[in-house]
């Protein structure tokens, strides 16, 4: 039937208040933008159950050595490109252990590739390319649910034996074949209709930063809400690993600066060797066994008298 939208993704279907969106003006605009906003965080508070399996997952894998893929086109993409670029700078990840995919290759993330989506092969060679395998994750991003390129990702880390994962903003988009396990905030429509740029887009932002960072606050990459594996490489972060080291040792800037000289730089081994007194060696060694946290209980009553 001409004009229907039985078949079409939640997603994609007409928003109620878009019809007369081109006659308001850019105030109304954005006050409707922004509440649309707010139903994309409403849609994620309900899925956390399903986001907090999702990053357990992925937890597991990275701590037995495995990688977390995401694979995605356009928008949908990106985001995970964004996400994957910023982990190691932000908690010293290894760049080969979050990966990300995207449909027409690395210059579909400056400008759209057309008809790259549509390709489900190749979003299986994608897979098989990377030698995916049952240490991995891979995660799809799509707000509809239904990218060929992602779906044929999909089927490939499933054929290899890797756990699957589904981003998708349509309840519709996800049945257990196509993924171990869904996260799906459902936003609806989008005021601009099909536009998953919107609030699609940040909800899916939303479940990615949740699913990463949530993941690296379980491998030990925060303390006392810091991140203490940053890498230092600009004087912003130079900046901010004396302010850490400081705050977290309770000695002056001065001080703190000896420490990170003596650990290479690293904020976790600076407040590490205070934790300890102990030589370098020693203490990176006691470290690997135990943590901060570790350490940190084995001085009595630090605890207690630190709470920042």
């Amino acid at each position: 039937m001409p004009g229907s939208t039985e078949a079409l993704a939640s997603t994609e279907t007409l928003h109620a208040r878009s019809v007369d969106l081109d006659l308001r003006d850019t105030r109304e605009v954005i006050e409707r933008l922004h509440e649309e906003d707010r139903v994309a965080v409403e849609a994620v508070g309900r899925v956390l159950p399903a986001l907090t399996r999702a990053s357990e997952l992925v937890t597991a894998a990275l701590r037995a050595g495995g990688r977390l893929v995401y694979v995605g086109a356009g928008t949908s993409g990106r985001l995970g490109a964004l996400d994957a670029a910023e982990l190691p700078p932000t908690f010293g990840t290894l760049r080969s252990q979050v990966i990300a995919v995207i449909a027409g290759g690395p210059a579909a993330l400056r400008r759209a590739v057309e008809g790259a989506e549509d390709d489900p092969a190749a979003g299986a060679r994608a897979v098989e390319a990377l030698r995916v395998g049952r240490a991995d994750v891979v995660c799809g991003i799509s707000a509809s649910g239904t990218t060929p390129f992602v779906r044929g990702a999909l089927r490939a880390a499933r054929r290899r034996r890797a756990r699957t994962l589904l981003v998708t903003c349509n309840p519709r988009g996800w049945t257990p074949a196509v993924a171990d396990l869904a996260v799906i905030p459902d936003t609806g429509p989008e005021l601009v209709s099909g536009s998953t740029r919107l609030k699609a887009g940040t909800a899916t932002k939303l479940v990615l930063n949740a699913l990463s960072t949530a993941a690296m606050v379980a491998l030990g990459k925060v303390y006392r809400g810091r991140m203490v594996d940053v890498q230092v490489t600009n004087r912003k972060l130079a900046a901010r690993a004396v302010r850490m080291v400081s705050d977290l040792t309770a000695q002056p800037p001065a001080a703190a600066r000896r420490l990170l000289a003596r650990a290479g730089g690293s904020v976790r081994l600076a407040v590490a060797l205070h934790l300890t007194g102990a030589p370098l060696d020693e203490t990176r060694a006691r470290l690997a066994r135990g943590g901060l946290r570790a350490l940190e209980a084995q001085r009595p009553g630090l605890s207690r008298r630190r709470r920042s």
